[in-house]
Parts: C-alpha cells; structure tokens; sequence
C-alpha cells in the first residue's frame, strides 16, 4: 500500500515581479499535472505586498514524486524561473505527519497533540499486538518455546510494516475529526 507525499516549499521571489512569478507558477503546476500520481498543488503568497510564496504538491507515492522531480520538464521549468527565486526552503511530509494531516495542501499542516498521537497508535497497536500473539501461540507450533529475545525481534519485525502500512492509516482515517480537534 503506497503512502500520498506532499512537498512544501517556500520561496521568497524577485520584488516587484508578481506577474512574472505568477506565470511562471501556474506553468509549473500545469506541468506537474500531466504526470502520473500528480494529486494537487497549491500556491499561496504570504501577503499581498510580500515576497514569500508557498507552494505544497502532492504525489500518489514516493515513485510518482521522484518521476516529476527527476524529469527534465520540471528541470527546464525550475530553470527558467531562476531569476524570479531569491531563496527556496522544502519540506517533505510523508509518515506519521501524513496521517496527522487533514488538509494536505493547507499552509502549515499542523499535527495533533502527541498524545492524542499516542492514543491513536496504542488503539491500533493493542488489538492487532494481541491478535498476532494468540495467532502465532495457536499456529506456529514451538513459537512460545523460541527465546523472549528472538520472539520479540520477530514480532517486531512482522509487526511494524503491519502497522505502518495497514493499522496507522485506518485508525488515523477513523479519528480524524477527534485528531483534528
């Protein structure tokens, strides 16, 4: 199961050429549009007598994300728009923060509290934890005779992808009003 990747950048542009940036803008998300995996993007100015602009886009998966980054249409776009950009800043959000983020192209995505992180880990943790415990007692013949150690590295290790991928994003999907408050 892929996990969606929103990118956010900050760039503070040239002064006085709002045109120009705008332009160049809007032809850099009609060029991200055409490729696979391509969500979204959004392009916000700070203020109206600002510099600074912010731009969040958002890829189906990683894989889709550096086919648009590597590509030369993004190369030659990036170069073309050099001599309007002063300075740049990039952010990923892609993990835990992408499940904590109900608006992916709102301009700070904010997290929930971490303990309303924890929570949400542990009700997802405990039941599966728990199933996986009496599943491999039941089905795996000597499981409780293999050392604590090695039992509990192979747990983990079965365990993790499992909740990275299948248990996180569907308890966070579930409580994202609460999460959100």
């Amino acid at each position: 199961m892929s996990q969606a990747v929103t990118v956010s950048i900050r760039r503070t542009v040239a002064p006085g050429h709002i045109d120009e940036v705008t332009r160049w803008v809007q032809a850099g998300v009609n060029l991200a549009n055409k490729f696979p995996g391509f969500l979204g993007s959004g392009w916000i100015r700070q203020s109206s007598d600002g510099d600074d602009w912010q731009m969040l886009y958002r890829f189906a998966d990683e894989a889709s994300l550096e086919q648009w980054e590597r590509s030369t249409q993004r190369s030659q776009w990036l170069l073309a728009g050099r001599e309007l950009v002063v300075s740049e800043t990039h952010r990923r959000l892609s993990g835990i923060e992408g499940w904590f983020d109900e608006q992916p192209l709102a301009v700070e995505p904010v997290a929930p509290p971490r303990w309303k992180q924890a929570v949400s880990i542990f009700l997802g943790f405990a039941p599966t934890n728990i199933v996986f415990t009496l599943l491999t007692a039941h089905f795996v013949p000597g499981w409780n005779e293999i050392p604590l150690g090695w039992r509990t590295l192979l747990s983990v290790s079965i365990l993790t992808p499992v909740m990275v991928y299948v248990v996180l994003p569907f308890v966070t999907a579930r409580l994202r009003n609460w999460l959100s408050r």
